[in-house]
């Protein structure tokens, strides 16, 4: 198990974005909800919030990736409001930390959820990763 001591239950970070064109539910796929705020946006800025409060706490040579992800997006956010939102380390056990996240705008509460991540050695992720793009070669699908 790896020790990192600077990840903390209740540690917490919150992060907020304008909302843009670019975040809004037409660029993900949504029809013509062109200006409202998009679910994969709302995760996306889960992950970048977890990343943001331990990665940087980790001992050289390891980073954190996704395990699973569950969001409730609750409320519309429209163009140009701003999304706020709370992240914070409910469990760790050295290798696995698990966030719960809330976001707001303006007017209230518009999501909640959970995200895992697992401290992984970036190097033997990648060589694993390679491995598997390997047995690809000279497959003909």
């Amino acid at each position: 198990m790896l020790e990192v001591p600077n990840i903390k239950i209740g540690s917490n970070i919150t992060i907020q974005r304008v909302v843009r064109e670019q975040d809004t539910a037409l660029n993900y796929g949504s029809g013509k909800l062109d200006k409202l705020f998009a679910t994969p946006r709302l995760v996306a800025l889960m992950i970048e919030a977890s990343v943001k409060l331990v990665d940087s706490k980790l001992p050289e040579g390891f980073i954190s990736v996704g395990k699973m992800t569950k969001v409730v997006h609750e409320q519309p956010t429209i163009l140009g409001q701003t999304v706020s939102l709370k992240l914070e380390v409910k469990k760790f056990d050295g290798n696995n930390i698990i966030f719960e996240m809330i976001a707001y705008d303006e007017i209230g509460i518009i999501g909640k959820g959970t995200h895992e991540r697992i401290i992984v050695n970036k190097k033997s992720l990648l060589r694993k990763a390679n491995e598997r793009a390997a047995k690809l070669e000279n497959k003909d699908f």
